[in-house]
Order: structure tokens, then sequence, then C-alpha cells
């Protein structure tokens, strides 16, 4: 897609219809929600730009490039939310960004998509401006923000936006440009769209069977209040077939259309066929990308997560159904990679949001069509998931004999609970790169529970199965966990119980993670309100620095400084 107006020219272009201005340097290639949209609407056949990362400063220059677009300007914060790409958890400001050239800092603002609606606003007043991209989808409701201390209101309010799309955009930003393409449009027509946001006045005309939320001024008042908000946000996302969600903020009402119906594999082989470069734009050449050099030999083979964990937004976002690429259109998306010049026959990472979901779903449909769960594995695994570990083994075992293909690696989550013997096989003695990342994330049951984790002998089980595959097997390869400090519910006491139990695995954390509370989840939840939405009992919430610093020290139990007493 042009990044200028020169390069706009030179497709033979006088304007353009759709501007999207993104947070991150712009990267044709499928991993990225700018590229994917982009070539999504040009495929439908509208002339598309992209200003990456647009300088906010001075005379917003960045943002007059292209001038007035046909139909609309697009807005994403990029990848992920901007203040958890800016901030550590303890609010500290980072000297990197992976999503930028060299990985510089500062190339966006803080609040990302509110500072480019604002400016693109009050230059073209007129122009309607849609919202999406993760920044926007989890801040479509009333929402805690970590890095102010304090409940705010749907993105739609601060940012001025026309138009909210959430989840993973194609089908709805397809529907809009094709609403205001026929020109003419009402109101009527672009707020009757699925999977999108809006404010309004009026909601006369709405279902009478919506879901109707407390209002953001009560949700304010009363922490209780947002608890049981979210329980029914929730609830409702994690349906098939969802009702209208309806929130008063001030004198007005924001509305959440239904989602679409997940996407088939036949859609999601085309938005994958689509021909991407699969590398950064040019203006980019001699630049290190590090999100690039990440995922730059990765192919993602579905999405969707059912493993519901209280504190990740996958499922939020792209839904907890999971939608397959077909083998065809992986083992494509494989040879294409083999083209690049500087392919050296290594697939960094075979996978998805968890890698061993692939090709899952419920063995009868119309038990999942009424099923509102937000985990399928929590807390035991639901009867009517089909567990089949053959189709995503076929695809390693054809990779596998690909002549182009050196070795194909599994990067990507994998979820121990959901297993077989013949599927650990497999990826142990084949697809493991040396280490093994899992994450059960802590080993208290309390703690487990309320990050809807599965217990800690699920962990031990499978280390015991990962040890005896690799002496079998004559490897030396290493299996290393993942853990969270702080997390709602997580007290001294569990964190001294982690200690001890890292210590008697032999295992010293180097990298750890301390809970970063994020807009939308059921953790943040909890850590804004001390309140389990569900059960309505309290949680102990560790929230200070102090207490904070002090959870996360135990992770260096073999540092002298960090002695701990049980």
């Amino acid at each position: 897609m042009p990044t200028t107006r020169k390069e706009m020219e030179l497709r033979g272009w006088d304007e353009v219809d759709i501007v999207f201005f993104s947070g991150d340097a712009y990267i044709d290639h499928p991993s990225f929600g700018a590229a994917v949209l982009g070539r999504v609407l040009e495929a439908a056949g509208y002339r598309v730009a992209i200003v990456p990362q647009p300088d906010w400063h001075g005379d917003y220059r960045d943002f007059r490039k292209f001038g007035r677009p046909r139909l609309y300007f697009a807005v994403s914060a990029g990848s992920m939310d901007s203040m958890v790409n800016h901030y550590t958890a303890s609010r500290r400001r980072r000297s990197d960004d992976a999503y930028t050239p060299d990985g510089r800092a500062g190339a966006r603002p803080d609040y990302c998509t509110v500072t480019y609606c604002r400016i693109l606003k009050q230059l073209y007043p007129d122009v309607p401006v849609i919202i999406g991209g993760i920044e926007a989808s989890m801040r479509r409701l009333t929402h805690y923000d970590y890095w102010q201390d304090k409940l705010m209101p749907s993105i739609l309010v601060d940012s001025g936006a026309d138009l909210l799309v959430y989840g993973m955009g194609e089908q709805a930003m397809t529907a809009v440009s094709d609403v205001m393409a026929k020109g003419g449009w009402t109101e009527k027509e672009l707020h009757s769209i699925p999977q999108t946001a809006y404010l309004t006045d009026d909601i006369s005309a709405l279902p009478e069977d919506a879901v109707r939320l407390a209002s953001h001024e009560q949700a304010l008042r009363d922490k209780r209040v947002h608890a049981e908000n979210f329980r029914l946000i929730e609830i409702e996302s994690n349906k098939i077939h969802q009702k209208t969600i309806i929130q008063p903020v001030s004198d007005r009402f924001v509305v959440v259309n239904p989602s679409y119906l997940p996407i088939t594999t036949e859609q999601l082989d085309a938005i994958y066929d689509l021909p991407y470069q699969y590398t950064p734009h040019p203006k980019y050449k001699d630049k290190h990308i590090p999100a690039y050099e990440m995922i730059k030999w990765s192919v993602c083979m579905h999405r969707g997560c059912f493993g519901g964990c209280a504190f990740c937004t996958i499922s939020a976002h792209q839904g907890k159904q999971i939608v397959s690429r077909s083998k065809a259109s992986i083992l494509r998306q494989i040879e294409r990679l083999s083209r690049l010049p500087d392919w050296h026959g290594v697939i960094s990472d075979l996978g998805g949001p968890s890698a061993n979901m692939y090709a899952m779903h419920g063995k009868d449909r119309s038990v999942c069509e009424k099923c509102a769960r937000a985990s399928c594995l929590q807390p035991s695994v639901c009867k009517n998931l089909n567990r089949d570990f053959a189709p995503v083994l076929d695809i390693y075992r054809t990779v596998d004999k690909l002549p182009y293909v050196k070795h194909a690696f599994v990067g990507s989550g994998i979820r121990y609970d959901l297993m077989s013997e013949e599927y650990a096989r497999q990826l142990i003695t084949r697809h493991v790169s040396g280490r093994l990342k899992v994450a059960p994330e802590h080993c208290a049951d309390n703690v487990l529970q309320i990050m809807r984790k599965p217990a800690w002998e699920n962990y031990l089980r499978f280390r015991e199965l990962f040890l005896r595959i690799n002496e079998e097997a004559g490897l030396k390869q290493q299996l290393i966990p993942y853990f969270i400090s702080s997390h709602p519910g997580c007290t001294k006491r569990n964190m001294a119980q982690l200690a001890e139990e890292t210590k008697k695995m032999h295992y010293r954390p180097e990298q750890v993670q301390d809970f970063t509370p994020t807009p939308m989840t059921l953790s943040t939840t909890m850590f804004y309100t001390g309140i389990n939405p569900y059960t309505r009992e309290t949680v102990y919430v560790a929230r200070t620095p102090e207490e904070k610093k002090q959870q996360n020290q135990y992770f260096f139990w073999y540092k002298p400084e960090n002695k701990y007493r049980k």
C-alpha cells in the first residue's frame, strides 16, 4: 500500500478511498492488522493508503499527506495497547519499542488512538473516523486504566471517533466501506453493522432484549457495579449468538452491536492468500524492526483461544471459537516464504494463540451455540470438546518432509493440560529449538483458580513427560516455565510457596512477569475492585509498588539479598 502521495500517484491514483493511521511501522505480513485489513479492502476494490507512525507534533503534515479520503480515516494504535507498549508493570517508561525501526522508543504517543483521532477531527471535522485494533477493542466500554489508576469511559468518548470496530475486523471494515461507498448512507445503516460500537442519543429502536449495563457514572461511584458490568460483558462476549450491549455515559449511550459469527476456514484461507510481500515497506531498508524479526518466518495456523485465562485478551479480541486454516493454505504460505531471498529453511513458529488448539471445536455445534463459559478447559475440560490431534500432527509431519524446510519449530504457547503423548512426543522430538516455553503462571491452587489455569499437578505431570521423552530420544532440551507475581489473589505466602517449588526443580527464573492490569480482563477487574465478579467475594490485591516489588523478589530466591521466610 502507498505510504506517500508520490507512491499513490505512481499507481495512477488521484485520491484514496481509505487512509489508515497506525502506531506500528508498516510491515506487509499477515501477522500485522493494518496489513491484513489493507489487503482485504484492496481485494474488495478499494484504494487504500497507510500512514505508519505519523508525527503528532508540529504542523501535522503526516496527517495531511493524502488529504481528504473519499470514504473515511481508519485509526489503530498498532499490535499492542500503546500504554502496555510504553510502560512496565511498575509504570516505568520502556526504552525501546519492538514495532518501530531499530527498536526506537517514542514513535507513537501515549493513548495513541485518542491522539490520532483528535488530530484528524481537528483537521477534517466532517470526515468519518473509524477506530479499531487491540487498544480500541479492549476499551470499547468503561474500563480500568492502570496508568491513570482510574475508570475511564469508552474510548469513543475521549477520541471523538464516529465508529469503533472491535475484534478481528475484516468483515466489519468491509461492510463499513460498502455502506459508505454507495453514497447517501445514513447513520442508521452504519450503526446496524455487526461487531461495531458507537455513541448515540437515541436507543429507542434497539432490541428489547439488549443487555443494559449500569452507567459509567454508577460504576465510578461503586466498584461492585463495575464488577457486575464486567461479568455481564464477558458472558455476552463468550457467546456465539450475542445480544446488543448498552451502557449510558453522561447523557448519551455506548452501543456495542453483536459480533459476526466466526469466519469459516475458506474465508480465513482467502485472507492469508492475499498478495502480502512478507517484508517491511521499502522505506525501512537497512532498518531492524524487532517485531518483524521475531515473526518473519512464523506461520499462524489458526485464530481464537478457548483457554479463557483471566489475565488474557486473546479470546476477548479474537474470539473463543477456533477458526483454523486449511492444510493447503498453510503449505502455500510456507512455499511463499521459501522463495524470499534470505530463506534458510527454518520456520520459527508453526503455531497460533495456543499451538495445540489447531482444528479443535465442539463435537456438537448446537451445544456450543448455547454456551457462555469463558473456558472450555477450566474448571474442567468440556465433554463436548473434540480433542483430536490428528490434524495438527498431519501438518507437522507434512511440513517436516518438505524439501525446502530444514526445521519447523513451535514457538507459540501450548496448553500442557490439552495434550496426548503422541502429540507431546512429536512436539518435543521434532519441533523444539532447545527450549520449550510453557505458562503454569503459579503453583498455589487458590491463585490458579482465580487465573483460570490448570492445577499445578498438571504441570508436574507434563514436566515428567517432557524429561522422559527427552531421555528416551537422547535430547538435552530445557522446559522453561513462565510465572506471574502480584496477580489478584496472590499473597506473599503464595509467592514463598512458588519460590519453594522452583527451588525443588533447581529452576532459577531469569525473566519473570509482574502482573500488569490491561483493559477488559477479569484479572484487571479484580485488581481494581478487589472483588471476584462471579462469586462477589473479596480478593486480596497487591496494589502498591512496594507490595508488587516484594512479591516479584520471591522469584529470585537464589540471590542473597532476597532471602525469604515461610
